[in-house]
Parts: C-alpha cells; sequence; structure tokens
C-alpha cells in the first residue's frame, strides 16, 4: 500500500509507522522535527518518504502533502496524527490557542485535502486520531475536550459524506483513551495503555474498515458510561 501518516514522529504515528514499514508498504511521512524524520528514515531507507512540515503552517502543508502525492501518484491510506492538547487549569488564552490552531484550523485543513485527495481517486481510506476525550467537556483541560469533540463530529461528517459519494471511500475514526505517550499528563491517570498494543487495535479497526473505533477496546466501555452519566453527576468528577 502506499501510505501517508501526519505526525509520524512520536507516539502513536511513530508506532503506526514502525508496524506499517515491517510490511511491504511506501510510507510517506509528515512531521515538524527534521532530525526524527530522518531517524525514521535511516531505519526504513527503501519504504520511507520523509518530508517536514508543520501542520499549523497551512503553505508548508500543502506543500508537503502535494510533495508526497506526486512522488506516491496514489493514496490507499492516508492516517491523521497530529494533535496537542495540554493541562490548562487557569485557562491561559496562549496555550488555548495553540490547541485551537493545531486541532482545529491545520487539522480541517489537512483532513479537506487528503479527502479531496482520494475523491479525485475515486477510492481511498483516510482515519484521524481523535480521543475519548472529545466525548464531555473537561475542567482540566477545556480547550483539548472541545476540539476533540469537534473532529469527532467532523469525522462523523465525512463518514456519511463519504457513504453518499458511492465511491471506494472509507473513514474511520480512532478514539484513543489514555495511552503511555508524552500527550498522557497528569496525576493518577487511569487505564494508561501501552502504545504498541493501542498501534495494533487501531491497524485492526483500519483493516475492518470501521467507521469508528475505540482503544484499547475497554476504553468503548468507559466512553457508553461517560455519555450516558448525568451531567449532576458528571460535574463532580
Amino acid at each position: 500500500m502506499n501510505i501517508v501518516i501526519i505526525g509520524a514522529t512520536s507516539g502513536i504515528g511513530k508506532a503506526l509507522f514502525e508496524k506499517y514499514a515491517n510490511e511491504n508498504n511506501r510510507i510517506g511521512i509528515i512531521g515538524r522535527r527534521a532530525h526524527l524524520l530522518d531517524e525514521l528514515y535511516q531505519k526504513y531507507p527503501s519504504k520511507t518518504i520523509p518530508t517536514k512540515a508543520d501542520i499549523t503552517n497551512l503553505n508548508e502543508i500543502e506543500q508537503a502533502i502535494n510533495a508526497l502525492h506526486k512522488e506516491m501518484e496514489y493514496i490507499d491510506l492516508a492516517i491523521v496524527c497530529s494533535g496537542t492538547g495540554d493541562i490548562n487549569a487557569t485557562l491561559d488564552y496562549s496555550i488555548e490557542r495553540h490547541a485551537i490552531d493545531t486541532n482545529i484550523v491545520g487539522w480541517t485543513f489537512v483532513i479537506d485535502m487528503l479527502y479531496h485527495i482520494l475523491e479525485q481517486q475515486g477510492h481511498g481510506h483516510l482515519v484521524a486520531i481523535t480521543s475519548v476525550g472529545g466525548l464531555r467537556g473537561e475542567a482540566m483541560a477545556p480547550a483539548y475536550s472541545a476540539t476533540k469533540a469537534y473532529q469527532i463530529n467532523y469525522m462523523e461528517a465525512l463518514c456519511k459524506k463519504a457513504y453518499k459519494s458511492r465511491k471506494q471511500i472509507a473513514v474511520t475514526d480512532i478514539r484513543p483513551g489514555l495511552i503511555n505517550t508524552a500527550m498522557a499528563k497528569g496525576e493518577g491517570l487511569f487505564w494508561v495503555m501501552p502504545v504498541d498494543k493501542v498501534a495494533s487495535q487501531i491497524i485492526t479497526a483500519i483493516r475492518k474498515k470501521k467507521s469508528k473505533a475505540y482503544v484499547t477496546k475497554r476504553w468503548h466501555i468507559l466512553a457508553i458510561i461517560n455519555k450516558i452519566l448525568p451531567y449532576c453527576l458528571y460535574k463532580r468528577m
């Protein structure tokens, strides 16, 4: 397959890259840290096309995706892993703005661009890593939970759009719980999952072309409880 991974230099993106690179795939990777991209390229030089770009720089990310698309000619699978989120109990606007610029502005630009490419091809699979954290508002990280809620709804809209298009386009929303990466912040975290296990379950969900999947699977149980929990109880948590 020809695969593009946005945000491949750390966390889930890196774990997915490693697993797909161990199979017979050609992978275009995009990240903002050149030295980390080079490390991945050096490990799998015959399978990797590295391109440096920051998702918040729309001109830069557009050029990066266009360059990969031109070199690869077509894209079978595009995975958007780029995202950010910080604890922000004091409502520091600079922290909220960074989350909005990354998780909404840059993310939407990239998702739309990739969807258009698949639409023009008439086939392909678009995957986004959203979060269980987008199911309810979180007082300690308002912008993170709000931007992830935006992503969840956007992916549902694209899934519906792809279905109505009658083209061979699949759309998958992956909703991780807490994972043992730099994104997991705070004390007393519950059910923090190893990234390798999460990546394996994501690949399984992608292969099954699921419209949405919680990873690891146990987080689906918590997601159901979280969604139905009355606000009068949720606000005390």
